[in-house]
């Protein structure tokens, strides 16, 4: 790849994330087969139900993950993957799991340790209500259900082992 591209590409890259309901603190429901997870680099769009993203201010920075493990990454060390800082964070969301609803993230629940993988493995599965995580936990075998002011660096850091693809 030439420089010229290399710079084409970080010019348009911000662009092509860029849409409208971005400004208007709504998620984004389609996203350009381009967009790459700001964590793992998988390609966003072949994972659309498990599709998260966080907003910031600026609508250009609006970063895109192929699942709430990866998005968690990036939440606790923006800086390491080239984000903004989380102080400037203004919405992230998920879906859940059953429904395929947009959320914001930090009002769902999230199932760990269950027999259900994401795109990356083991993966915080997101519920809209606790009734429907507490289900979800004993149907699949799930280990605990978390709210998101409970999961920490640590937690996500136990659902990454062996997981990292950069």
């Amino acid at each position: 790849m030439t420089k010229t591209s290399i710079l084409l590409l970080a010019f348009l890259l911000p662009l092509l994330a860029f849409n409208p309901s971005t400004a208007n603190g709504e998620p984004i429901d389609t996203v350009s087969a381009e967009i790459r997870c700001s964590v793992c680099g998988m390609f966003v769009a072949k994972y659309p139900n498990w599709l998260a993203q966080i907003h910031y201010d600026d609508p250009s920075q609006t970063r895109f993950f192929d699942g709430p493990k990866d998005m968690m990454v990036f939440y606790f060390a923006p800086e390491q993957y080239g984000g903004p800082s989380r102080e400037t964070i203004k919405d992230i969301f998920v879906k859940d799991y059953y429904t395929l609803n947009w959320m914001p993230a930090k009002d769902a629940f999230y199932v760990i340790g269950s027999d259900v993988y994401g795109p990356m493995g083991h993966e915080f599965i997101p519920f809209a209500t606790k009734d429907a995580a507490d289900s979800f936990l004993k149907d699949h075998h799930g280990k605990e259900v978390l709210t998101f002011d409970k999961i920490t660096p640590e937690v996500v850091e136990s659902l990454r082992e062996g997981q990292r693809m950069r």
